[in-house]
Formats: structure tokens, sequence, C-alpha cells
């Protein structure tokens, strides 16, 4: 079992009288990483998955002594997949306008589903945590350099817990069907969705062109669709936590592109799952977005587990000149160029002089540095 990084601040959070809700994709490790924390407690405790009828059931009546009942003398209370349940904020919100001393643990995978059932009703009540797939950290260990070992396979497999430390035919079936559940199955259920062809070719498209500039309009000529349906189904997969969508920095130069944006896959592996290629990195063509998507989705799960925030942005001008990831907070631009290859990069130069007179700095992250990032 890894260790996961929020683990010590989740523990830090029971018993403040409020739901701690950890949120994720499917499968990242939401329960497992639950009930170790539950258990190390040694507590009583309740589990309940929504995704079962019979719990689904005792969970849709807004009833704070019915909620006594069946959480019995448990001090501890997990919910599963907590979006099941439309009313589970006001559902939440009755028993703990009555009794709050039992500590509520909801875990859910989808932020879209989540965010609106318990924002409105448990205002104030909730302290929310958001798992990503594995980090370098948590496979490198107490060692970050130890991940060198596993770099390759991550890079074609990706970093969900399930998927590491298996033989490359096992993984790629495994991952093909957690693709399959995490793209489709889940999105497929949400109202709406009346084109999943669509869904399925522009996801094929993304997956190809991650980290390269893109337009919704060029996407809807893509898959000959609206713009209205690309941006409905971008944000639902930034919703499931498929993908992760970074628009262009910019403070109206009259070169900079405007209204572009990049996306990257929040697990490379799924990526490659999508356009089915896990070939070893000495013959692909792809490895320098490989590289780009890796490390970028990497760097937000760092500095989201250290707790700090960030506008994230990528910086881009009509002649082609980028930089790949921006972050902006406290008066302050960190730009990060990467690169696999040890070609120079003209676009760091550029942004430094184009934004002399803001704080800047810049950094060339490369396939021998960045773990320093990290």
């Amino acid at each position: 079992m890894y260790t996961r990084i929020l683990e010590k601040s989740i523990k830090e959070s029971l018993f403040k009288g409020q739901v701690i809700i950890i949120y994720g994709a499917r499968q990242v490790g939401k329960t497992t990483l639950a009930k170790k924390i539950i258990e190390s407690t040694g507590l009583p405790f309740k589990y309940f998955s929504l995704d079962t009828v019979r719990d689904r059931e005792d969970f849709s009546i807004a009833d704070p002594e019915h909620l006594k009942r069946i959480f019995g003398e448990a001090k501890i209370v997990m919910i599963d997949e907590a979006q099941s349940v439309g009313n589970i904020g006001v559902v939440l919100k009755a028993y703990y306008d009555k009794y709050n001393e039992v500590q509520i643990i909801a875990t859910g995978s989808s932020s879209f589903d989540l965010a609106n059932k318990f924002k409105e009703p448990m205002t104030g009540r909730t302290h929310s945590f958001l798992l990503y797939p594995l980090s370098v950290k948590e496979i490198g260990g107490e060692n970050i350099y130890d991940f060198r070992e596993r770099q390759e396979y991550c890079l074609r497999y990706g970093f969900y817990p399930r998927i590491q430390n298996k033989d490359d035919g096992v993984a790629d079936s495994m991952l093909a069907e957690l693709t399959e559940a995490n793209l489709y199955k889940d999105i497929y259920m949400i109202e709406g969705i009346k084109k999943p062809e669509v869904l399925q070719k522009l996801t094929k498209v993304l997956a190809i062109n991650i980290g390269h500039t893109l337009t919704i309009g060029g996407l809807a000529k893509s898959v000959s669709t609206s713009n209205k349906t690309i941006e409905r189904y971008i944000d639902l997969l930034e919703k499931f936590f498929v993908i992760k969508r970074l628009n262009t920095y910019s403070r109206n130069l009259n070169n900079e592109l405007k209204r572009a944006f990049k996306i990257y896959f929040m697990d490379i592996g799924m990526r490659n799952s999508v356009i089915q290629n896990h070939n070893k990195m000495e013959i692909r063509n792809d490895v320098g977005q490989l590289f780009e998507n890796f490390w970028v989705i990497e760097r937000m799960k760092a500095e989201a587990y250290k707790g700090n925030r960030h506008n994230s942005y990528f910086w881009q001008t009509y002649n082609d000149i980028e930089v790949d990831y921006i972050e902006e907070s406290g008066g302050e631009l960190r730009a990060f160029e990467c690169k696999w290859s040890e070609r120079p990069s003209r676009g760091i130069k550029i942004f430094e002089e184009e934004y002399k007179k803001e704080n800047v700095k810049t950094n060339i992250v490369s396939k021998d540095n960045y773990l320093e990032y990290l």
C-alpha cells in the first residue's frame, strides 16, 4: 500500500465538526485511503456505499433520527460514492444540525455532482480534499529520486494504484477497462449526453493533441458538431477528473493568443489507452508531448498537496513562440518550459522581455532536472 500525501492532512481534520469529502476519479484510491485513516483511529465505524440500492434508500431520507438509528454506535461513518444520492447535502445537513458527534467521511468520483449536492445545503460544514492518481513522491517514497526506476513504466501506463507493478499485457488490459469506466460509463449517465460517439471522437482528438494549442471552433469542425457541444463535453471531462484545461496568459499585448487553450490528461496512462499506444519511449514519436503532460500534472499535484494555490496558464504568441506552463500567485509569475530534448527555448527569453516589469521567475524543466520542481 502506498502512503498517500493527503493522509496526514485528513487525519488532522477529523472531529472538527465538518463532513470530510474526498474527491477524485474512480480508482485513484479514495476508499482505500479513507478506510486506512478510519481504521488507524481504532474507533467503531460503519461503511455505506451509495452505489447499492439499499444504502441509497437509507440516505435519501432527510430524517436525523433515521440516520442516528442506522449509524448506531459508530463514531465514524464512511459514505462511498456520495454523489449517487441527489439530495445528500440536504440529508446530511438535517443530521448535522441535530447531531454532530459522528465524523462523516464522504467520497465521490465527480466534482460536478458532489459540489452541487453539498455546496448549498452544507455551506461551512465541509472540508474537501482532491485525491489524484499516485504522484511521483508517493511512488518514489522517502527518496523521490527512486522514482526514476519507474519513470518509463509510468509514462507508458500512468499512475493509477492498481496498474502499478503489473506486466505490460495485464497493465494494458486493466487500463483499458479503467479508461472505459472513467471516460464513458460515468459520463454517459449524466442527463444530456445524447451523442456518445461524439464524446469518444473528441476524447481521442484531445488525447492526440495533448500540449497543442486548441480552439473550440477547431475541435467542433474536427468532430463535426457544434461549439456548444464541445464546450459542454470538455467541461464534463474536467469535472470527472479526466482532463485539465489550461487557458492562455495574456495582458492584452497585441501579439498574444487570447482564446486558445491546451488540454492535458490527468493520467498519462489513460491518455495512452485512448490512443491505444503503450509503446516504449525509444520507438515513440510523441515523447515530448508525454513528458510535458506528465510534468505539468505532477507539478499541479505537488503544489496542491503542499497547499499552494495558483492560477495556471500557458503563454503563446501568434507566431508560435510559447511558454508551456505559468503559475501566477502573490504578485509573482513562475514560467516553466518543458524540454525532453536539449533544444534551447526561445519562449522563456521572449516572455521575460515582454514581462520584464513583472516579478518573473523562469525555469527550464528537462528529463534530467524535473524532480527538483516537484
